[in-house]
């Protein structure tokens, strides 16, 4: 018990240094925590994860119903139609004044427009659930907000208050509104800390009570048998004078202690850290082992979506080769959409200016926007791609669009392939095209990738065995059903990156037993392309079979063509025998 004490109020000291208010908080965390856990000398590292593990990205209201709440049709359609994923990423679902959830209001209940707790159980049955912890912000209607207004009760000093800032300029956030808003209070005018929107008021985690609260909402999502946490924005958590107040080293002590403490209420408690930043930043998040569990992988789609546009692999390669291996107890969550924008950030240092302004002209072509951030020096720099992958992938910047839906699967068996946990965004599961009426009513880029099936409409499609809402999920659904039977394809077994020329991409993977190899080869291009097989290093005593088509190949000393985009997984093993 004294080793765990003494490891958060290690934690606990490197936050806050000397504050009077944190000698208090050691005591509050270890009442939170059960005495047997506390006690516990098991390493607190969660490894529950394995080729099985895959995601699926949705809010609760993606299909909606006029009979049934969205959480129940939810639940409907994932049993009558997702069989390949075992996990499920609800975006928030509490009740929230803005930014499709994000501001949250209260997070011990659930926004009675998507149902209630009865409807989330009966997801968390069958699928494991990952949920939104926005820490840097909450709601303008909270009713902590209404507490700071006042001037008193729970919430009345959890946000920022500015007085003589310091440093403004360098201060470095994905939105171009005023960052300080003025806020009339019971004690007079105050300057409040924005750095999203002035619907959501940052928090201050400088007070302990703040750090406090939110290790409670954690707990209580545990006993509501959710265990995975998107720690969402959280690389702008900590301020202080002078600094870009990101990614500052507080906030990755903020972090450690949160995994420490969750994993002490529950071993198989995971934190995945949601930061939109350049890789090797992004990277840092890791900790030792010690940090996040997972990190969003957010180069990978921007680099796919270029290699399938430019028919070249190169800088996809390059980026490959140094992306570093995820520790034991670490992973990649891989993804190439989602509820956001494609992040323009993490492509620094790897795409040039010229290639990043072929891709933002190519998007704005294909119906797609540009979301910005202002800089230190007040100028306005692209930030994210506002677009469905589908959509993204309509034409080549040569204009080719021959091969639209091809592209797109070539796109996910990427990534399906490379080392890490996949998620796919729902929308690219039902192929869903640009929401643009959205756009039109004035909802805000990120409204384009937002759309609201309605439950009979989408039924109707992928009942259709001749829709492309139809083709795709099957062709999903069979590719991570293959994938989830291949001990090479487990996020922690060997990645190396093959050298197979521009025009094909090559992953070579292997299992931590050494039994099983799998060469993940990639035509990333719209002309069929020879390839060698005596280029992928295939040993002469063992018997190959590619795994997606389940044909075998003859002789290991031939070349094969491949046809555009077409992908191969050739294995020494097939699990499915």
């Amino acid at each position: 018990m004294l080793d765990a004490e003494n490891k958060i109020k290690s934690y606990i000291r490197k936050i806050y240094k000397n504050n009077r208010d944190a000698s208090r908080l050691l005591n509050s965390i270890v009442s939170l925590i059960d005495e047997d856990n506390l006690a516990s000398k098991k390493k607190l590292t969660s490894k529950n994860w394995s080729q099985k593990s895959s995601f699926l990205i949705t809010y609760a209201d993606s299909i909606k119903s006029e009979n049934d709440s969205p959480l129940l049709v939810l639940n409907q359609f994932l049993q009558k139609y997702i069989d390949s994923i075992d996990s499920i990423h609800i975006l928030p679902f509490m009740p929230s004044s803005s930014d499709s959830g994000f501001s949250v209001i209260d997070y011990y209940k659930i926004d009675e427009k998507f149902g209630d707790w009865k409807d989330l159980n009966l997801i968390s049955k069958n699928k494991n659930i990952m949920i939104d912890i926005v820490l840097n912000h909450a709601s303008r209607n909270s009713k902590w907000f209404a507490n700071f207004l006042k001037g008193s009760g729970q919430g009345h000093d959890f946000f920022k208050v500015v007085k003589d800032w310091n440093g403004i300029a360098q201060i470095e956030r994905p939105r171009s509104s005023e960052l300080f808003q003025k806020i009339q209070t019971v004690d007079g005018e105050k300057n409040v800390w924005c750095t999203f929107s002035h619907d959501q008021i940052d928090l201050d985690f400088s007070n302990p009570a703040v750090l406090l609260e939110f290790l409670k909402i954690i707990k209580f999502y545990i006993k509501k048998n959710i265990k995975i946490f998107r720690l969402d924005a959280v690389a702008f958590l900590w301020k202080k004078q002078n600094t870009s107040c990101i990614n500052l080293q507080e906030t990755h002590y903020i972090i450690k202690l949160i995994r420490f403490v969750s994993t002490l209420i529950d071993k198989n408690a995971i934190l995945i850290t949601e930061t939109n930043i350049p890789s090797k930043e992004n990277l840092s998040y890791f900790g030792n082992n010690d940090e996040a569990h997972w990190i969003y992988n957010f180069t990978l789609s921007p680099l796919i979506l270029f290699t399938l546009l430019s028919g070249n692999c190169s800088q996809l390669r390059k980026w490959s080769m140094t992306m570093p291996p995820a520790q034991e107890g670490n992973a990649y969550f891989n993804f190439l959409a989602s509820h956001d924008g494609i992040g323009l950030r993490p492509v620094e240092g790897k795409l040039d200016s010229t290639e990043l302004y072929r891709l933002i002209n190519k998007m704005r072509d294909l119906g797609g926007k540009i979301s910005y951030k202002t800089s230190q020096w007040g100028e306005e720099i692209p930030y994210e791609i506002n677009i469905t992958y589908l959509d993204s992938l309509k034409s080549t910047f040569n204009g080719e669009e021959k091969f639209q839906i091809k592209r797109f699967i070539c796109a996910h068996t990427i990534m399906f392939a490379m080392e890490g946990i996949p998620a796919i965004y729902i929308h690219s599961f039902l192929g869903t095209k640009n929401d643009h009426k959205a756009i039109a009513a004035g909802e805000g880029n990120r409204s384009i990738n937002r759309f609201k099936w309605d439950k009979k409409d989408i039924y109707k499609n992928l009942e259709d065995k001749n829709s492309n809402n139809f083709y795709i999920m099957s062709k999903l659904n069979s590719l991570l059903n293959i994938r989830s039977k291949q001990p090479a394809f487990h996020p922690n077994a060997t990645q190396f990156t093959l050298n197979l020329g521009d025009e094909v991409f090559g992953l070579w993977r292997q299992d931590k037993k050494r039994k099983q190899s799998i060469f993940s080869i990639y035509n990333v291009t719209s002309k069929s392309v020879k390839l060698s097989l005596q280029k992928i290093n295939l040993i002469e005593t063992e018997k190959w079979i590619d795994l997606i088509s389940g044909e075998a190949l003859k002789d290991i000393d031939d070349d094969i063509l491949l046809k555009p985009y077409q992908s191969l997984w050739i294995s020494n093993y097939n699990s499915e025998k």
